[in-house]
């Protein structure tokens, strides 16, 4: 399979404009939700959960209707926000506890999102390909989660 490539610094750059005077966090992630799934190629679903009564809640996404809710420390997602790490999954299914929601979904990433240090939810994208994401996919969309959270930390509680 050829190398997929995505320029997540002009991306980090479009999230910043895009962005820039929102104050209303379900505006910022449903943004933020199609500028990423417009712009990063081989994936099928792409959206965030957020944290509610000590579980994961469908937020802003694209793609098919999605599982919720999911309870933290449970699937890729519920593990990720527990333990407030990065998971990314090459093959869902070897994940042990995995939730499919999309029998599509071959390799999902994971990354949590913050807010005055707590994690308040995450992002999840998912691929219809094994292998889907790479380092440099992990990075970039790490770099874009903390433009995101900057922007987080000034839209209305």
């Amino acid at each position: 399979m050829p190398q997929i490539t995505t320029n997540y610094h002009s991306l980090q750059q479009q999230l910043e404009g895009l962005n820039a005077e929102e104050k209303y966090l379900i505006t910022l992630l449903s943004n933020t939700s199609a500028l990423l799934n417009d712009n990063i190629p081989e994936i099928n679903w792409l959206g965030f959960y957020l944290i509610e009564d000590n579980q994961l809640i469908l937020g802003p996404f694209q793609g098919r209707p999605a599982c919720t809710p999911i309870q933290l420390g449970k699937g890729v997602c519920g593990t990720s926000a527990e333990k407030d790490i990065t998971q990314r999954i090459d093959d869902v299914h070897a994940f042990p506890g995995h939730i499919a929601c999309d029998a599509r979904s071959q390799s999902e990433l994971v990354i949590p999102m913050h807010r005055d240090g707590k994690v308040i939810g995450l992002l999840d994208i998912d691929a219809p390909i094994k292998n889907r994401f790479s380092k440099e996919d992990q990075e970039g969309l790490e770099a874009i989660m903390a433009v995101l959270e900057k922007q987080i930390a000034k839209t209305v509680k």
